[in-house]
């Protein structure tokens, strides 16, 4: 189900957003554009392609654009909607719960909004956890902070105890803000309610790191963790610099998709050589990568690599997983440093390496800049839907649109760098690392 398989065969696939009923009563904002449910945001930019399509008489292969309706399903004097984080942290948990409160609060009126603490573990009563009362003072200020005030876990509950709980708070739109597990998870209680027939809209709100769920351009966080990881290279860079044939290797968040490296050496342009778990390699091709920019007359090095990267090196390793089902990686940092050690032992040349991994250090600092600007908008735009009965569905952005996917859609997937792509090809640009791969090691920096 990726967006290229869509693409290819549009008629295979309906991207259309369920609802829990007709949405029959007034929208309380004033003064908006509303978006009528017609209107759509293609999967392609191809003026080709598209042109294909309408000849043939095929629709177009779009999602749901995202915003406020002018008909709503649920009443806001009557709704109680949750708000629930889960899985790791990452920047902005905070900036989107104080989004969702103030556009519950201001622009329907909702007066009944309440936290559930610590992911779905607060949907059990067997875990003895009670629900915050949120509003526009309690959030006041906790976009300042990393975290979430919510606190969160990985891991799932039984879908049919947690919409036990959700009837007995009578909570009608329940907000999940995380990453595929909790996707999942999300889709699990919308299946539970839809089952009972209850009309509980459920909103996916796309918080992964990695920037790696399908058909969304960007999750929020993603942008602060480059920012972040900049920061940690260029530390790494000025650490190399000061010894011979230094190297400086930065271990960066990427389970399954080396995004946040890319971007990383992109906007710092000091990096020599990034590891991504999309483009495999061997320890004996990055040995002599490395020896051939030091043989170049350089006297350091930098390595990015996603936490992802390498994992086929690691022979005979029990497969481990974490409460959400991801599979546990492979200390590909440590690994690496004790074998480039090793190896330069081995052939009598110095190397002198600082390691660095920030990993937790990015997960729980406050989102910034536009990434910031992104969380808000995200929760405005999962409000609407709610409100507008919108359920089983995550909102994100198409081509700088925001839209509405399918959560089974959303997670079907894990969208990856293309190796054949202009973003991959961008990274090799920058570091020039084909050339020290290939013996070819010849550029100053």
């Amino acid at each position: 189900m990726t967006q290229d398989d869509i693409i290819k065969n549009p008629l295979d696939y309906d991207l259309s957003i369920e609802t829990v009923g007709k949405g029959t009563l007034k929208s309380p904002m004033n003064g908006v554009p509303f978006v009528s449910e017609n209107d759509k945001v293609s999967l392609t930019t191809d003026v080709n392609l598209i042109s294909e399509y309408l000849a043939k008489g095929i629709p177009v292969p779009s999602l749901e654009v995202a915003g406020p309706r002018q008909t709503i399903f649920h009443d806001p004097a009557w709704t109680r909607a949750g708000i629930v984080t889960c899985g790791g942290l990452c920047p902005g948990l905070n900036n989107v719960i104080k989004g969702l409160v103030q556009v519950l609060w201001f622009d329907y009126g909702v007066r009944n909004i309440f936290g559930i603490p610590y992911g779905y573990r607060g949907l059990n009563p067997n875990y003895g956890y009670s629900p915050i009362v949120l509003d526009p003072d309690v959030v006041d200020a906790i976009q300042e902070d990393g975290g979430t005030i919510l606190g969160s876990s990985r891991g799932m509950q039984d879908p049919a105890i947690m919409v036990d709980t959700l009837m007995r708070l009578n909570i009608n739109v329940l907000f999940c803000i995380g990453g595929d597990g909790t996707l999942r998870g999300a889709h699990a209680i919308a299946e539970e309610v839809k089952k009972r027939k209850q009309p509980i809209s459920i909103i996916g709100i796309p918080k992964t790191i990695d920037n790696d769920l399908n058909l969304i351009d960007r999750t929020f966080g993603f942008e602060t963790a480059v920012l972040s990881a900049t920061d940690v290279i260029t530390s790494a860079h000025i650490e190399a610099n000061g010894a011979f044939n230094g190297l400086g290797l930065v271990k960066l968040m990427g389970r399954d998709s080396g995004f946040i490296a890319a971007y990383a050496s992109l906007a710092t342009t000091v990096v020599n050589i990034c590891l991504v778990p999309e483009v495999p390699f061997t320890l004996d091709g990055l040995f002599k990568a490395l020896e051939s920019r030091y043989a170049s007359g350089k006297t350091h090095a930098v390595i990015a690599v996603a936490e992802g990267a390498g994992q086929e090196l690691f022979k005979n390793q029990e497969e481990r997983r974490d409460a959400s089902g991801n599979i546990l990686k492979n200390d590909i940092g440590e690994f690496l440093t004790h074998k480039i050690k090793e190896h330069f032992d081995s052939v009598g040349k110095e190397i002198n390496i600082k390691y660095f991994d920030p990993s937790y250090t990015v997960r729980s600092i406050p989102a910034k800049g536009t990434d910031a600007i992104f969380c808000f908008q995200l929760a405005e735009n999962a409000v609407h839907a709610g409100m507008a009965g919108k359920t089983d569905m995550v909102v994100g952005s198409m081509n700088n649109v925001f839209s509405h996917v399918p959560i089974e859609y959303a997670v079907s997937e894990r969208k990856k760098i293309n190796p054949n792509g202009p973003l991959w090809h961008a990274v090799l640009g920058i570091t020039r690392q084909q050339d020290y791969f290939s013996g070819k090691g010849k550029r100053s920096k």
